[in-house]
C-alpha cells in the first residue's frame, strides 16, 4: 500500500547480457546454492564464450570447390567412414564424392566448410582459412629440455595426425621385475591414447587465437597442448561422471571428425586414457588448464613403484579413487572430499599435506618398508637417540644432531620441516634440563646435564 505524500523509488533490473559477466565494484561473483562466492576464471571465460558460440568450424569458405581438396584425404576419409559405419559400408561405396562429404558432415550441400579444408583441404589451400594457422608443431626434447628435432605439419590433419603418430618413439618400457606383478616389457604409450590427445587438440583448439597445437616428446614424457579454455570445466567431472559436454567449441568438426573415427564424444575418449595408464600402473595424465590452454601430459613411466604395486595388487579401486591415490604419489593437494574418502577406506596416512599410503594397504602390497620410511616415530625414540648419542660422545654440535637424526625423520619433510623437528626435541630435552649448551647460540655445544 502506498501513502500520499510519500516517494517511491523503483529499480528495474535487466538479465545480464549473454557473453558478458556482470561485475561489482571490479569484482565478479556467483551464486553456490546459498552462498555469493567469487566467479572464478575460468567460469568467466565460459560466460564470454557464450557471446561467440557461433560454430567457427561451419562456416563455408568462399570461393573454393571440390578441387581444393586432397584426393588422398578423401580417400582416407572413406575408409574410416566406412569403418565406423560397417552397416552401411554397401551404400557407401555407391555414393559420389559430394554426397560422402555431405552424408560424412564435411560439407554443406557440397560447399566447402571450415572443417572440410581442416581435415581434407590441399596444404596449398591452408591460406583459405587465415587468420586462422592450422598446424601441428611436433618437437623432440632431451632430459634437459634442449631441443633435438622438430617438425611442422599442416593440412589435411586426417593426415598429418599419423605423421605425427609416426614421429613419435613409442618405444618399450621395461618394467623392474617384482616377482609376477608386472609383465616384461610394454609399449610407453597406448597408441589409442597418442592419437586420441592429438585429435582432441584438433577438436577443441581455439582457431580464432592463431596459434598452433603443439605437441612435446620427451624423455618420458608427452605433452599435447591447444589454445581455448577446457570447456567443460573440470577433468573429474568428464572421467568420473562420464558427463557428456554441454557445448562443442567446433561442434561441425567435432561431429565429422566423430564420423571418420578420429574421436570419441561425450568426454568417453579421455576416460579411456585415464583407463589405459590405470592398466599400465603409469601415473594418470596431468591436466593444466591455466591460461586459456589445455596443456595434457601423459607418462610413459612407472613414478612411484609404491603406486605401482598399490594398482597392481587392488583391482576393486574406483577410477575416482585412483585419481586420489595419483595426487598423493605427485605430491598434489587432495581435496577436503578425496582426503575423507581416502581416509575412510584406509588407503592413506599422515598430515595435511604429507600423505602417505597406509599400513593396511601397504601390508597388503608389500611396501612394509616403505611405509616404516613414512611413518614417524615418537618423539620419545628421538630424544632417547640424541641421550644415547651424548652419553657415547660427550658433546655434540647441532650439526651432529642433524646428522643423527636426520635420515631416521619421515621421507615425506622437506630439509624446513626436519630442521623445525630437531629444534623442537632439543628445546624439549633443554627444558626438562636433560642437556646444556656450553657453546654459544650461533655455535650451539650440546653436553648431557650432570
Amino acid at each position: 500500500m502506498i501513502k500520499e505524500g510519500l516517494r517511491v523509488l523503483m529499480f528495474q533490473i535487466p538479465a545480464a547480457p549473454s557473453g558478458i559477466p556482470v561485475s561489482f565494484d571490479g569484482h565478479y561473483y556467483a551464486r553456490d546454492g546459498e552462498e555469493l562466492v567469487p566467479l572464478n576464471l575460468e567460469k568467466i571465460e565460459r560466460i564470454r564464450a557464450q557471446a561467440t558460440q557461433g560454430d567457427w568450424s561451419i562456416k563455408i569458405v568462399q570461393d573454393t570447390s571440390i578441387d581444393d581438396l586432397d584426393e588422398q584425404a578423401i580417400a582416407v576419409a572413406r575408409k574410416n567412414f566406412k569403418s565406423k559405419f560397417p552397416d552401411k559400408a554397401e551404400e557407401i561405396d555407391t555414393w559420389d564424392t559430394i554426397t560422402f562429404l555431405n552424408k560424412a558432415k564435411l560439407t554443406i550441400k557440397g560447399k566447402i566448410t571450415r572443417t572440410s579444408l581442416i581435415l581434407l583441404g590441399k596444404e596449398e589451400a591452408d591460406h583459405l582459412l587465415s587468420p586462422a594457422e592450422i598446424k601441428i608443431r611436433w618437437k623432440l626434447v632431451d632430459g634437459e629440455n634442449n631441443d633435438i628435432d622438430h617438425e611442422i605439419y599442416g593440412i589435411p590433419l586426417i593426415l598429418s595426425v599419423e605423421k605425427v603418430f609416426a614421429k613419435i618413439r613409442n618405444i618399450k618400457y621395461r618394467y623392474m621385475k617384482e616377482g609376477t606383478i608386472f609383465p616384461e616389457e610394454i609399449s610407453k604409450y597406448e597408441p589409442f591414447s597418442i592419437r586420441e590427445a592429438i585429435n582432441n587438440c584438433i577438436a577443441h583448439q581455439d582457431y580464432t587465437k592463431g596459434a598452433r597445437i603443439n605437441i612435446v616428446e620427451m624423455e618420458d614424457q608427452l605433452v599435447f597442448t591447444n589454445y581455448g579454455s577446457f570447456i567443460p570445466g573440470s577433468v573429474e567431472k568428464v572421467v568420473i561422471e562420464d558427463a557428456p559436454e554441454e557445448f562443442y567449441r567446433n561442434k561441425f568438426l567435432a561431429t565429422a571428425m566423430f564420423n571418420l573415427k578420429m574421436v570419441e564424444t561425450a568426454g568417453g575418449g579421455i576416460k579411456k586414457i585415464f583407463n589405459y595408464q590405470r592398466a599400465r600402473f603409469f601415473p594418470m595424465p596431468d591436466y593444466d588448464l591455466s591460461d586459456n590452454k589445455v596443456k595434457v601430459t601423459i607418462s610413459g613411466k612407472v613414478l612411484n613403484m609404491d603406486y605401482a604395486r598399490l594398482l597392481a595388487q587392488n583391482k576393486a579401486l574406483s577410477l575416482e579413487d585412483i585419481m586420489a591415490l595419483d595426487k598423493v604419489q605427485k605430491r598434489k593437494p587432495l581435496s577436503n572430499q578425496d582426503e575423507k574418502e581416502l581416509r575412510r577406506k584406509k588407503l592413506i596416512e599422515g598430515r595435511k599435506p604429507n600423505y602417505f599410503i597406509s599400513l593396511h594397504v601397504a601390508q597388503k602390497a608389500g611396501d612394509k618398508a616403505g611405509y616404516t620410511k613414512n611413518k614417524a616415530f615418537d618423539n620419545q625414540y628421538y630424544r632417547d637417540l640424541i641421550l644415547k648419542a651424548l652419553s657415547q660422545h660427550n658433546t655434540m654440535s647441532r650439526k651432529d644432531i642433524d646428522e643423527l637424526l636426520w635420515n631416521k625423520l619421515p621421507e615425506w619433510m622437506t630439509d624446513e620441516q626436519r630442521k623445525r623437528k630437531v629444534n623442537n626435541l632439543i628445546t624439549e630435552l633443554k627444558n626438562h634440563n636433560k642437556i646444556v649448551n656450553k657453546g654459544s647460540f650461533k655455535y650451539s655445544m650440546w653436553e648431557l646435564v650432570s
